[in-house]
């Protein structure tokens, strides 16, 4: 499942490149508004919410409507979130790189492009409409892939999120210093979760990173539990799109860190 959606978020780059070449992408990249110290909104003495906008996954099909992705951001941000996650890929999630841009036009707080990244096109795209953070998924990229695309978004002055899912993946994170690591809880080989493995994972990683648990969060006491193992953020899409977001992250909020 994951060789798929990274063939086909490619194919759809591809087919945009035709439309918009590198050239002119990589103008556009470089002219854009500087990207945010994404770090710095990550210091809170309480968790961190990244707040997703999610129409749909191919896991679970059609979550929410989300006519207005602006909206949807302003109301996560003026909850309290510390960034906006936007996925932008369109077979399986119905996202798009013009959500990114509308949600960047409303955000003061960083803005992560999710997508299914595997070129330099794409990074180029992703500051080029508004990102300040991109993800790179170990399971994904060969560990050369991972290092050059670590380069290159870094040298656009973009947050890269490397996500793992394993012991071998976190310390490859680690190896790469990554300012932000994500330990996802959804094995994006079967999309089955495992809400243990943070706990399990998270002594892998260094001192300095920020510490993101991603999925497999319901509610205030799944929070907790990541908080209690370590985390210092955790990335939320479904339960938000799906419930009161903003009762919900203005409660995630209130959780300190351990």
């Amino acid at each position: 499942m994951l060789e798929g959606l990274y063939a086909g978020s490619l194919a759809d780059a591809k087919q945009r490149e035709l439309a918009v070449p590198i050239s002119k992408i990589e103008s556009l990249a470089i002219s854009a508004p500087a990207a945010l110290d994404v770090v710095s909104f990550f210091t809170k003495p309480n968790i961190s919410v990244i707040a997703e906008i999610k129409r749909a996954s191919p896991s679970k099909g059609h979550l929410a409507d989300i006519p207005d992705p602006a909206a949807l951001a302003k109301n996560y941000q003026d909850a309290g979130a510390s960034a906006i996650s936007v996925l932008t890929e369109q077979r399986g999630f119905l996202g798009s790189l013009s959500d990114l841009e509308k949600v960047r036009a409303v955000s003061d707080v960083p803005v992560l492009r999710k997508d299914f990244i595997s070129s330099e096109y794409q990074i180029l795209e992703a500051r080029a409409y508004g990102a300040d953070i991109v993800l790179l998924i170990v399971a994904g990229l060969s560990k050369s892939t991972l290092i050059r695309l670590k380069n290159f978004s870094e040298s656009l002055g973009m947050t890269v999120l490397l996500e793992t899912h394993d012991l071998r993946e976190a310390e490859i994170a680690a190896e790469l210093a990554g300012a932000l690591i994500g330990i996802n809880a959804r094995d994006l080989s079967t999309f089955e979760t495992d809400r243990d493995l943070f706990g399990s994972l998270v002594q892998a990683l260094p001192e300095h990173s920020v510490k993101v648990a991603e999925s497999a969060v319901r509610g205030v006491e799944d929070v907790v539990d990541y908080a209690q193992a370590g985390a210092d953020s955790v990335l939320v899409g479904e339960a938000l799109v799906t419930g009161d977001a903003d009762q919900l992250i203005r409660s995630f909020t209130q959780i300190a860190k351990v």
